[in-house]
C-alpha cells in the first residue's frame, strides 16, 4: 500500500506547519488523511492536523526526510492506495487535492468522491 505527496503538498505542509508554530500552536505529529461516509458522491475525504501519537493500526507514510508525515487508518487507506495529495492553484483558488486512481466519480468541489 502506498501514498504519495507532491513537492508542492510536501512544501505547503511545512509552510503550514510553520504557521502553526509561529502562531503559538503546537506543532502537529503529522497530517491524517482518510476517507469518511457522506458528501454529495458517497464519500468524503478527511484531511486534519493530528497531534497525537498515530494509533496502533495506522500505517505513516514519511517524506521530506521525515519531516512531513501523513497517518492513514488501514480501511481508508483501502481506498487511497496509489493517491498522490498534490497542492494546486490556478485561477479559480488553490489547495489541496487528491488524485485518487480509485475513483469512480468526484463532485465539482474534489472534496467528496465515488468508488
Amino acid at each position: 500500500m502506498a501514498l504519495h505527496c507532491s513537492e508542492n503538498a510536501l512544501a505547503q505542509i511545512e509552510k503550514l506547519q510553520a504557521r502553526r508554530v509561529a502562531e503559538g500552536k503546537k506543532p502537529a505529529r503529522g497530517l491524517r488523511i482518510g476517507i469518511r461516509g457522506g458528501g454529495c458522491n458517497g464519500f468524503g475525504y478527511v484531511f486534519e492536523w493530528c497531534e497525537e501519537a498515530p494509533r496502533a493500526t495506522d500505517q505513516v507514510f514519511e517524506f521530506a526526510d521525515g519531516k512531513v508525515k501523513i497517518y492513514c487508518d488501514p480501511k481508508s487507506l483501502i481506498y487511497l492506495n496509489g493517491t498522490t495529495l498534490d497542492y494546486v492553484t490556478g485561477l479559480m483558488g488553490h489547495g489541496f487535492k487528491f488524485e485518487n486512481p480509485n475513483a469512480k466519480g468526484a463532485c465539482g468541489c474534489g472534496e467528496s468522491v465515488q468508488f
